[in-house]
């Protein structure tokens, strides 16, 4: 089964776009992309109709200065633009056909995906789910350390459980999963991974095939270190040398054992050998470079780092999911394909689920739902205000109602607040 992202189609007529500085925006443009890194701002989703002042403001105070809007979809700047009419009908320039072939590339494969069940109704399945997973992923490492045939009948039906679950709702087991122990890491990693593999599958508008695969396959990435001691899996302090090179064989080692067993797609044997590959070659265990690692090991990559950084382990406290996002933009290019990352990051969110924000009134918040919307107004579990240090009784603000002037300004650590326990209030 080849992985391979649907190609764009053909347009015959591309639409004249055009680029204005942002103070020529305003409520009823359709905003189609923004200029600069896509994130470094929070508005690298772009393609949007303008609708609130809160929007603009935003915006300039971004300092984004250029931005193209789509005059078809949306009111066109013209000479009636405040900064006055010569001056506005100057700046109008059209998109280049390159970057209007590159950004339809994008989008034939990065649109929203919605929904079909409530959050908060999905969230009580997906417990039952998580759950559930416990034994199965429990035995699941246990057969593969006694080197024996794992239970690929029941891998597949959890598989399908969480498919399933991520189908209704995108964020609902995402949100559950962060709440695994440090002393269950490494088997219900495995669940998580799966979630996001299957998350980002039908981002990526993979057909239904290739999503169960790629969930299979984040099912099992990681059943080599099951063959591990776990004295050096779950060591509180800096491997040594000879550690280290045991912990790189755990891709080989899971494999090995799987290649041999009826059942297992060949998506599972390629993510289960390569999630440790980097795009510039100096991953292990074969020092592939990205042309050579296939999509479906450049998403495994991706979503074993992120559930990696943001989980507590043994050794560590995990890191904040936001901040993680942007640390792991950074290893773009060099660890990840960037491509896969925009679509990862568009998968849990610009602000995934347990981080802890600051609104523009001060307010400090956990994130507890993604919005329909838009990545930039989900809901927030509000619990103290800043300047007071002043606990409050959590209460839920949606940043995407109308009539909502809130929006998200930064984020914040929460142990410096004195939050500890962010899944509390999930």
């Amino acid at each position: 089964m080849r992985f391979v992202v649907n190609p764009p189609r053909v347009v015959a007529c591309l639409p004249m776009l055009q680029k204005i500085r942002s103070q020529q925006l305003r409520k009823g443009m359709y905003v189609e992309r923004l200029a600069g890194s896509w994130l470094d701002h929070p508005f690298w989703r772009g393609s949007f109709l303008v609708r609130r002042d809160a929007e603009i403001d935003a915006i300039v105070q971004s300092g984004i200065e250029e931005l193209w809007i789509d005059p078809h979809r949306g009111l066109a700047a013209g000479a009636d633009d405040d900064e006055g009419g010569e001056r506005g009908a100057s700046a109008l320039q059209p998109e280049s056909t390159e970057l209007q072939e590159r950004r339809q590339a994008v989008e034939a494969t990065a649109r929203a995906v919605e929904p079909t069940t409530d959050f908060h109704q999905e969230v009580q399945r997906a417990r039952r789910i998580y759950d559930g997973s416990r034994p199965v992923l429990l035995s699941l490492f246990e057969q593969s350390r006694l080197g024996r045939a794992i239970d690929t009948a029941g891998a597949a039906e959890l598989v399908e459980e969480i498919s399933e679950s991520v189908q209704r709702n995108p964020w609902a087991l995402l949100s559950v999963a962060r709440l695994k122990a440090a002393d269950e890491y490494t088997y219900m990693h495995s669940a998580a991974v799966c979630a996001l593999m299957i998350a980002l599958s039908r981002q990526l508008r993979l057909d239904a095939r290739q999503t169960r695969d790629a969930g299979m396959a984040g099912l099992l990435h990681d059943v080599g270190k099951a063959m591990i001691p776990a004295a050096i899996i779950n060591k509180p302090a800096r491997l040594s040398e000879d550690e280290l090179r045991t912990v790189r064989t755990h891709p080989e080692l899971g494999y090995e054992l799987l290649r041999h067993l009826e059942g297992i797609p060949a998506a599972a044997l390629d993510v289960c050998l390569h999630h440790h590959e980097k795009v510039d070659g100096t991953g292990y265990p074969k020092g592939l470079p990205g042309q050579r690692i296939s999509l479906v090991a450049r998403m495994g990559a991706v979503c074993d780092v992120y559930d990696a950084i943001t989980s507590n382990r043994p050794y560590k406290a995990g890191w904040d999911p936001a901040g993680s996002l942007r640390r792991m933009a950074g290893w773009t290019g060099t660890h990840f394909d960037e491509a896969v990352f925009q679509h990862f990051v568009k998968s849990v969110g610009i602000y995934p689920i347990g981080s802890f924000v600051r609104l523009e009134s001060g307010l400090l918040g956990v994130v507890v739902e993604q919005g329909e919307a838009s990545l930039l107004a989900p809901r927030v579990r509000v619990l103290m205000h800043a300047q007071t240090r002043a606990a409050l009784s959590p209460r839920l603000i949606d940043l995407a109602l109308p009539g909502c002037d809130e929006r998200i300004v930064g984020l914040e650590n929460p142990v410096q607040w004195g939050v500890s326990r962010i899944g509390e209030y999930l």
